[in-house]
Formats: structure tokens, C-alpha cells, sequence
């Protein structure tokens, strides 16, 4: 009974039951009783308005009915949905916590900005595929009153993904389903590749897709600048700080077929806000861990994964820091205007970046190389190395290429099937998740922010059933893999 459920992962939504914090009371409730203290101390002290003796402006508010932990896409676009879901304006209090305001390290921001519906998964191609049209569409859903329109620059010249002997009959397969869900995708064969696209090397490419509507790239920062400006205007608060503590109460109980469980539901959360060695508790309904990389640090602080190993309670949140390196070079007699996204068999791939001859590419590491995350300083030897052989090989004309500059950022890696989790904790029942995507969170945050916001106020998802991406998978070993082409 208990596997059934963790599969099911449904239940009543916890914001559709009635707002509030442990203690009772709405906190609108809460904000008309601190209106009439001030009213009081204002008619008891000389002088005129309310002037409090130090700036608090800094500091989180004292409740909140959803702390979102992670102001990059993810997280701001699971308060873009809570607020444009609710019933009521203004019924739900959403407060996001970024320790990071400048977003100098943040995922989005270091992106390259892809978006593909090229998956074998159904969800993952109907992720994309809700966030594109949201993406094309953007100033329906994310325009401010007197605020100038957004400009994503999408620019839709597609994804080709390059298949070798081995991978083709993989890619045909991938293929048939991105049909069946509604993507516009074509196979090619190498003659048609050249045809095409003269300026590939087909040696040792047996097939390729390619991209026809509704793919290519964007401005992630056009899109986080975006969502943040949005949610403001609908009364999402901000705060600049640290999460370093939950504070949480445990009801222990035993289930119909004599297993003994620990529910755990948080109540406060701690945040250290910067320069200050003192922390603000934050009382609240919901906590949304959307902190990306270290998303699995934040998930140990509410006690996931602290209990005995193979249990339920034992199974952790298995999202870590991956460093991934983006190097940017110029080529003028390189592919040009009409360039799509190349995914070569090696794992290499590359795009155009503006109008000036430049391209931008890479590929991920192998397990056993991985870099060390606990910075972003850049290996330029690994361009050499990894990179620059198979984009050489692939397309002649970058045996001349120059690398300008480089950068390096972070993927949420989720090392147990490298695809999101996504939906609640079955234990900690008010920590949800929007986290571990390992690359491709970006392109499908409008996707996932309805999703977990379905969720806390349905206690179901509705636009996309997302039932194979919840935490309990990790316990159950049921992996949601993705069919990679090689």
C-alpha cells in the first residue's frame, strides 16, 4: 500500500486546504493585527508617522504561507504560478529567498540558452513543449503595466542531434515519440545532411533529427529579469539570505499494513541575511526547494535522507553541483546565419552567438573527469583536449576557429536518473521540489512551476502529469532515464 501511494504522490493540496501558519490564522489576519500595533504605539508616542527605530527592510517578513528557496527560474516561476493560480488576489503570501542578488553564479544566467523538444520521454517532451508556446507568447504572461515589452531574442533555427550506427535505431525510435506528443521533428539521412547543410563532415553519421518548429535558443537573463519584475508586481516579496536551518515537528504513525512512519512538517525556516551573523525565522505553510545545485544541502537541513540506509526516511535527495564549461570562439568561414543547435555522437555540440561569426559549444565531461565544483575557474586545456578535436572533426571549417573567452557554471545534477524532481516529499509533507534537471531547467521552468504549483493547491498535477519525476522514484529504484542518441 505504501509503494502505491509514494507512486501516486497525491493528495489533498496543502494551500487548497486554507492558508495559515501552525499557530492559526491567515497571515493576512497576521497583517491587520500589525497594522493596529502600530496604530497604538503611533497614538501613545509625540510625533507623527510610524518610524521605526532601525531599517528592517532587509529582513524577510515574519510569516509567509510559501518560502521558495531559490530565486532562479525555477523558483520564480513556481511564485509566478501560485500567484496567477490563486483564488483570491493577494490569498497567498510567497516569499523567495536568493543568496546570490547579482546571480553571478547562478544556472540560468551561464546557460546557453537551448530549448529542444528532442527527448524520449513524453513529460519531457510536453515540458518543452508548454514552455516554448510560453516562451514565444511571454509578454501575455509576463508584461508589467507602464514597464517596456520583454524581448526573449528567440531565435528558432532548431536543434540537429547526430546519430551514429550505433544510436540510429535509438534516435528513430526518440523520434516517433516527439511525433506522437506533437513536436515537429524530421530524420535526415547523411545525403540530405549534406544537402542541407554543406558544411558538416558526415563521416560516421548514420541519421540525424532535426528541429522544424518551436526550437532553438533565447536570453535566460531576458527571462529571469522577466519573471522577477512579474512577480514583484504581483506582490511576491524578495529577501537576500541564507537558508540554514528548519525548524519542524514529527507526528509518528503506523500504516494499515503495520509500517511505522515519521511525518515531518516544517514550521519556520532560518535565513541568515547577508552581513549579518543573526538570522530572521520565518514561520510558513510550504517550503518549495528550488535551489538548484544545492538543492541537496537544503533538502539534509529538513532531515531527508538522515535516516537509516534503504528506508524511506534513508533515501536522500541525490542532486549535486556539476561544473560545466561553456567556451565562446570566432570562425569566419564557419557554418553562418543558418546554423542550428549541433549535437554531434561525441557529446560536442555548438550554436551560433549573434551575428558576428562567433559560436559557442562544449561537451560534459566523462564521469571519471568531472571538475572540481567547488569553483567556476575554467580549464582551457579541456577545449583542446575534448572539445576542439570532435568540432574540428565534425566541421572542418573550426580547425581555424579562435576561442575568445570562456566561462563555467553549474548544473543540478541529479545523479540518479539526471532528470527533475519535481512534487512533494512523502515524509517532509510540506518541502516540495523544483530542482535537479541536470541542463535542461531552464528551458522547461514555465513547464515546472505550473506543475508544483498544480500541485500544492490541487494536490494533483493537472497540465502535465509529472507523477514519474516525484522523490519517492529514488526510493522505489525507478529511474525515468532518458534515451540518449550517441
Amino acid at each position: 500500500m505504501l509503494r502505491r501511494a509514494l507512486r501516486l504522490g497525491l493528495g489533498p493540496g496543502l494551500l487548497g486546504r486554507g492558508l495559515g501558519t501552525h499557530r492559526g490564522g491567515s497571515t493576512l489576519d497576521w497583517d491587520e493585527k500589525v497594522s493596529e500595533i502600530k496604530k497604538k504605539i503611533q497614538s501613545v508616542l509625540p510625533g507623527g508617522a510610524w518610524n521605526p527605530l532601525y531599517d528592517t527592510s532587509h529582513l524577510p517578513p515574519e510569516r509567509a504561507d510559501v518560502v521558495i528557496v531559490g530565486g532562479g527560474v525555477l523558483g520564480l516561476s513556481v511564485a509566478y504560478w501560485l500567484k496567477r493560480l490563486e483564488k483570491r488576489r493577494g490569498a497567498i503570501r510567497v516569499l523567495v529567498v536568493e543568496r546570490d542578488h547579482t546571480y553571478s553564479q547562478a544556472s540560468t544566467v551561464l546557460s546557453v540558452g537551448g530549448i529542444h523538444q528532442q527527448f524520449s520521454l513524453p513529460e519531457n517532451i510536453r515540458l518543452s513543449l508548454f514552455s516554448v508556446e510560453f516562451l514565444r507568447n511571454i509578454n501575455e504572461y509576463l508584461a508589467v503595466v507602464d514597464d517596456p515589452p520583454l524581448d526573449i531574442r528567440f531565435n528558432p533555427s532548431g536543434y540537429l542531434f547526430l546519430a551514429s550506427e550505433e544510436g540510429a535505431a535509438v534516435m528513430e525510435s526518440n523520434v516517433k515519440v516527439q511525433r506522437q506528443e506533437g513536436a515537429k521533428v524530421c530524420l535526415m539521412s547523411p545525403e540530405q545532411l549534406r544537402k542541407k547543410f554543406p558544411w558538416i563532415n558526415t563521416e560516421g553519421v548514420a541519421l540525424a533529427s532535426y528541429g522544424l518548429e518551436n526550437e532553438g535558443w533565447f536570453d535566460p537573463w531576458c527571462l529571469l529579469q522577466g519573471l522577477r519584475r512579474k512577480v514583484q508586481s504581483m506582490g511576491v516579496l524578495f529577501c537576500q539570505g541564507e537558508v540554514t536551518r528548519f525548524v519542524s515537528s514529527s507526528n509518528h504513525l503506523e500504516t494499515a499494513s503495520g509500517e511505522k512512519m515519521t511525518l515531518k512538517r516544517i514550521h519556520e525556516v532560518h535565513v541568515k541575511v547577508d552581513h549579518s551573523q543573526e538570522y530572521q525565522p520565518v514561520e510558513c505553510a510550504i517550503v518549495v526547494n528550488a535551489a538548484g545545485a544545492w538543492s541537496g544541502r537544503v533538502a539534509e537541513l529538513a532531515g531527508v535522507g538522515k535516516g537509516p540506509p534503504g528506508t524511506l526516511h534513508g533515501t536522500r535527495l541525490p542532486v549535486e553541483p556539476r561544473k560545466r564549461y561553456v567556451y565562446l570562439w570566432h570562425c569566419p568561414q564557419g557554418p553562418g546565419l543558418e546554423a542550428p543547435l549541433v549535437t554531434d555522437p561525441s557529446g560536442a555540440y555548438f550554436r551560433r552567438e549573434g551575428l558576428g561569426n562567433n559560436y559557442v559549444g562544449s561537451c560534459s565531461p566523462a564521469e571519471e573527469e568531472e571538475p572540481d565544483p567547488g569553483n567556476l575557474e575554467v580549464d582551457h586545456g579541456f577545449f583542446q583536449e575534448k572539445v576542439w578535436p570532435h568540432l574540428a572533426r565534425r566541421v572542418p571549417a573550426f580547425e581555424t576557429l579562435k576561442v575568445q573567452s570562456a566561462w563555467a557554471g553549474y548544473y543540478d545534477y541529479n545523479t540518479f536518473d539526471q532528470n527533475g524532481v519535481v512534487g512533494p516529499h512523502p515524509l517532509v509533507v510540506n518541502m516540495y521540489f523544483a530542482t535537479g534537471f541536470s541542463g535542461h531547467g531552464l528551458q522547461q521552468a514555465p513547464a515546472v512551476g505550473r506543475a508544483v504549483a498544480e500541485m500544492m493547491l490541487e494536490g494533483h498535477f493537472q497540465t502535465i502529469d509529472l507523477s514519474p519525476f516525484l522523490f519517492s522514484r529514488f526510493y522505489l529504484g525507478e529511474k525515468a532515464w532518458e534515451y540518449c542518441v550517441s
